[in-house]
């Protein structure tokens, strides 16, 4: 008679991993610098300038790894940049979603109000357009974040993706593992 195949008595363990927003992902969400020009002429609001925004951010990382630099090691400053530049890359894409609210919202009201009268409709687009030229500041402020840690760090800036908190699972272990001492 054949033996049934026996299953590994180790379960693979596996980890869901929670994912960090992307400059990728910025950029698909917040305006970049032409619709940031157009929604400032549409609505009146302050031009941006956005690449002194970058250039800006860019030097504050630069100078603050270089003051750094003595306190702390190699890897000790990766982990550290990493830090922040996942802070201003998930600022930006979290106004970046905000923004693109903002703008469905503005598209799905309806018609403005009677002549004279500022309607619904017009404070959701200027609404919306603050939004998109706050947005775009964002999104500079990361772009020019994420060009620091790769000069400094010498490496492509990547989100930390950290593992899902299941508070259940340890449980499930605890129970796992007091079930299997009774094999013992």
């Amino acid at each position: 008679m054949a033996k049934p195949a026996t299953q590994s008595r180790h379960a693979a363990r596996v980890v869901q991993l929670r994912k960090g927003a992307t400059l990728e992902m910025v950029r698909l969400t917040c305006p970049d610098a032409a619709q940031a020009m157009l929604i400032a002429e549409s609505f009146g609001t302050a031009v941006i300038d956005g690449e002194r925004i970058r250039e800006l951010h860019e030097r504050l990382i630069v100078e603050t790894a270089d003051a750094l630099s003595e306190g702390l090691g190699e890897r000790a400053m990766q982990i550290h940049l990493q830090r922040i530049v996942g802070a201003y890359v998930g600022s930006a894409h979290g106004a970046g979603q905000f923004y693109s609210r903002a703008v469905t919202e503005a598209r799905d009201e309806d018609l403005d109000g009677p002549v004279g009268y500022d309607g619904a409709a017009q404070r959701k687009r200027e609404f919306a357009a603050d939004m998109g030229v706050q947005a775009y500041s964002l999104r500079m402020a990361a772009e020019g974040a994420v060009a620091a840690y790769e000069q400094v760090v010498g490496e492509v800036w990547k989100p930390f993706d950290r593992p899902v908190e299941s508070p259940g699972a340890s449980l499930d272990r605890k129970a796992a593992a007091s079930q299997m001492a009774a094999f013992d």
